[in-house]
């Protein structure tokens, strides 16, 4: 097979729209990250109370503990249909970036390949010129 045909191939493939589409939500989550810096900065204050917190949730954490075995098997079910769920809007995600990077890509070559046309050279018509009886 030639290396288009295999290009072509990989970018047919849901797996190559699953990663393209998971790179960008990762880009898109990396951009958010100085905002979220900054609320965690602001919550400086609360870190101050930490102790009494952590002794009063202890006490919740164990009711927790104890429905753990069951939750974990609830959650266990639903992460085959949740991973494909994910899997789905990756591939969905995917497709919409690289269309849109293909367009994007489409028009700069056209803008290219038109600004390497040699210009058209228009007809120059000739005017006949008499001459004068003396």
């Amino acid at each position: 097979m030639t290396l288009a045909t295999e290009v072509k191939k990989l970018t047919e493939s849901k797996p190559f729209y699953a990663v393209a589409g998971a790179g960008d939500y990762a880009v898109e989550k990396l951009r958010e990250l100085p905002e979220q810096i900054q609320k965690l900065q602001s919550r400086r204050d609360e870190l101050k109370d930490l102790p009494e917190k952590a002794r009063s949730y202890a006490g919740k954490a164990e009711g927790f503990a104890k429905e753990f075995p069951g939750k974990a098997r609830e959650y266990a079910d639903q992460l085959g249909h949740k991973a494909t769920e994910v899997y789905e809007e990756f591939a969905s995600r995917g497709r919409k970036v690289v269309s849109k990077a293909s367009g994007e890509a489409a028009l700069e070559l056209e803008e290219v390949s038109e600004a390497a046309e040699p210009p058209v050279a228009t007809p120059v018509k000739k005017t006949r010129t008499t001459k004068a009886k003396a």
